[in-house]
């Protein structure tokens, strides 16, 4: 709750209270029932991909151990956030601590970092088996396999670490303190300061350079690279072969980065909390449960690993 000092008319915040989908009271159970299916499905389908990398032998490659990275990091990101949705929908008390808002704040922006770092080791990874695909296990070996998702995962939570010192040491909350949001993300929390936004900005437009840009403008390189070289195939089939490759990878990193441009670029989206709301749905929810579907739908490996875990589970249960 908002403290007042003696003789001091000025609130200084101490908690936050989440409005969420408050007003859609009525329909909270419908939402309860079907984001907790959702995180369910999320939270099942990329850890069977983690176990699926880990114990099946056809899925020993580089581009298998990033996926079950990726696969890790969606499950603690959605984590980060919709068991406390779930809980305050069926709730009146949505309160959270400053602590509590400032951690929910600092593991969002290191784990979305961190994917940010990690969608371009994959890039990389696919640049390198279109491009070089006679030099690709030489090149890409396990040491160097393991030290980009070990660089992907530091740069994430330093970046992030940075991040949340220059927000403490530069932001006041006082008076208001409902947050427009179902969790506690950068602008609603903005907008509740009486800090002069200046330098804030300043701070969150250049980490914003480091966590996005620098990975996106990788990726994209990545992906030319790879589209000239792709052109340059004589046959149709053999250029439907080599994008076929890269054809999960660039659908995840289109929804990832498409609807991180929706929240954080649009400005419409900025100003309507309710559309702002809609679209971070899609990366908090939606994003991390598509993933390993669009991995496993049309991976001929990842299908046969599948089998394969299907039939010793079976032999198992039987024995």
């Amino acid at each position: 709750m908002p403290a007042v000092g003696p003789g001091n008319t000025t609130m200084v915040v101490t908690e936050f209270f989440l409005l969420g989908f408050g007003d859609l009271k009525e329909l909270s159970p419908l939402l309860f029932l079907v984001f907790g299916i959702v995180y369910l499905v999320t939270v099942s389908g990329n850890l069977l991909l983690v176990a699926l990398v880990c114990t099946q032998q056809g899925l020993q490659t580089p581009m298998y151990f990033f996926l079950a990275n990726l696969s890790g990091l969606e499950v603690c990101y959605t984590s980060n956030i919709v068991p406390r949705m779930l809980v305050d929908l069926l709730r009146e008390d949505r309160a959270i601590s400053m602590v509590g808002c400032i951690t929910q704040l600092y593991f969002f922006g290191a784990l979305g970092s961190t994917e940010c770092y990690l969608l371009a080791v994959m890039s990389y990874d696919r640049y390198l088996a279109v491009c070089w695909p006679l030099h690709y296990t030489t090149l890409l070996h396990r040491t160097l396999s393991l030290g980009l998702a070990i660089g992907s995962w530091l740069c994430g939570f330093s970046v992030a670490a940075a991040f949340q010192a220059a927000m403490l040491s530069s932001l006041t909350f006082c008076g208001g303190n409902e947050v427009d949001h179902f969790f506690c993300d950068l602008k609603p929390l903005q907008k509740l300061s009486c800090s002069d936004p200046y330098l804030v900005n300043l701070v969150c437009m250049s980490l914003t350079s480091l966590v996005t840009l620098v990975p996106f403008g990788l990726t994209l390189a990545s992906y030319w690279k790879i589209l000239s070289v792709v052109l340059h195939i004589p046959s149709i089939v053999g250029r439907q072969k080599a994008f076929s490759t890269c054809s999960s990878h660039l659908v995840v990193v289109t929804l990832f980065y498409g609807t991180l441009i929706l929240v954080y670029a649009v400005p419409l989206a900025a100003q309507v909390p309710a559309l702002n709301k809609t679209f971070s749905l899609f990366y908090t929810v939606v994003t991390p449960m598509c993933n390993p579907l669009i991995y496993s739908l049309k991976n001929k490996d990842v299908k046969e690993a599948v089998r394969k875990l299907r039939i010793h589970w079976y032999d198992f249960s039987f024995t």
